[in-house]
């Protein structure tokens, strides 16, 4: 019997008599159980939610829309992980509303894999303005500091827009109204912060909790163990990925995130201000600060909570209040192939993960 078969076993034999809805807040995890089937392997009284766990669907438009306004400046090179190239911003018909579509239109915007990309971008151009578009969670933003910590040209500079994933899993149980009943913690982010990052989530909410890794035996694992928690009434944070998520987590990322960046009130995308919930540089790199170089470039009254695209429910879907086919233009207005919100764009975004599980039909909420 193979070792997931045995944790469905143990899921099914525990039988409540209600609804229990787990939240995930990892794209890596929702893609793992979409793509394994693991919905339709549970019992229908579980529900996965998923939550926050995309970065760039949470990316403000006021960040977006300022580094297409610097990519389409002369000699500027505007880099960024391939997932924002697509990202859109509300803007008239006709005009340019993404990194892709100013791509097109001549500005030199080039897709990266690693920060160390963007360093060797410009040294390759000493003559030309860098800029790094970085949009992360701390799995993403701890390789960016420690770039900033080693040193970079002085020709490349970083449009910063890091978030840090526990805050707003914080807003949803402060709201009274969190949406879920135990909560699946992301082994990524627990490697650099560590797993007791999540400890929150028990000590003052008194919600099961365990971090997973990404294969169907450790996420079954994590079920189970916030299952049998709801079921004994006993709580506590557990860890289903202990030979990588160790506790302290990575102590040289950390180090790395605390001597460059500073951890700030934060936008996100059509949910608002999260208190301490972003990253940004330290004085000390105000120099390679795209924020305070080019100013002129942003646009503050894109600053709102009303970020999303008309009939775009992308903010309900990344806080879990409703599932990405009952958003109202789920696959009718809103395709990969034609994207309106950002949850259909990234990777790591719900709506693009069903997509490509094979859900094209919506319901509704």
């Amino acid at each position: 019997m193979s070792e997931a078969r045995a944790w469905l076993e143990k899921i099914h034999a525990l039988d409540f008599d209600r609804t229990v809805k787990i939240m995930n807040v990892c794209g890596g995890h929702e893609r793992s159980i979409t793509h394994a089937g693991l919905r339709g392997a549970l019992p229908k009284w579980v529900e996965l939610v998923p939550g926050p766990g995309c970065p760039v669907c949470v990316c403000p438009e006021e960040d977006v829309y300022q580094a297409m306004q610097l990519a389409l400046q002369d000699k500027v090179i505007l880099v960024a992980f391939g997932d924002m190239l697509r990202v859109p911003v509300n803007v008239k018909k006709g005009e340019v509303r993404s990194l892709a579509e100013a791509q097109a239109a001549g500005a030199d915007v080039r897709p990266i894999a690693s920060p160390l990309d963007a360093k060797k971008i410009a040294l390759e151009n000493p003559g030309r303005p860098v800029v790094f578009f970085a949009a992360g969670f701390e799995t993403t933003t701890a390789p960016t500091a420690a770039m900033l910590a080693e040193g970079i040209p002085d020709n490349l500079s970083i449009l910063l827009s890091g978030r840090l994933t526990w805050p707003a899993v914080a807003m949803l149980l402060d709201s009274g109204t969190p949406g879920f009943d135990a909560l699946v913690a992301p082994g990524h982010v627990s490697t650099i912060m560590g797993p007791e990052e999540w400890a929150f989530v028990v000590d003052q909410h008194e919600i099961p909790a365990a971090v997973a890794g990404f294969g169907a035996e450790s996420l079954l694992a994590s079920f189970y163990s916030v299952l049998r928690q709801l079921k004994s009434g006993e709580r506590f944070l557990d860890n289903c990925y202990r030979e990588v998520a160790h506790p302290g987590g990575n102590p040289t990322a950390r180090r790395m995130l605390d001597q460059t960046l500073d951890i700030v009130d934060a936008n996100w995308r059509g949910i608002g201000i999260i208190p301490r919930s972003g990253y940004a540089l330290k004085p000390a790199y105000a120099g390679h600060d795209a924020r305070l170089l080019f100013p002129d470039h942003a646009d503050p009254g894109r600053r709102r909570a009303g970020e999303m695209p008309p009939g775009c429910d992308c903010a309900q879907v990344v806080l879990g209040k409703i599932y990405p086919n009952q958003c109202r233009i789920y696959g009718k207005a809103c395709t990969p192939r034609n994207p309106v919100g950002p949850c259909m764009v990234s990777d790591e975004g719900a709506c693009r993960i069903w997509w490509a599980g094979g859900v094209r039909v919506a319901v509704d909420a």
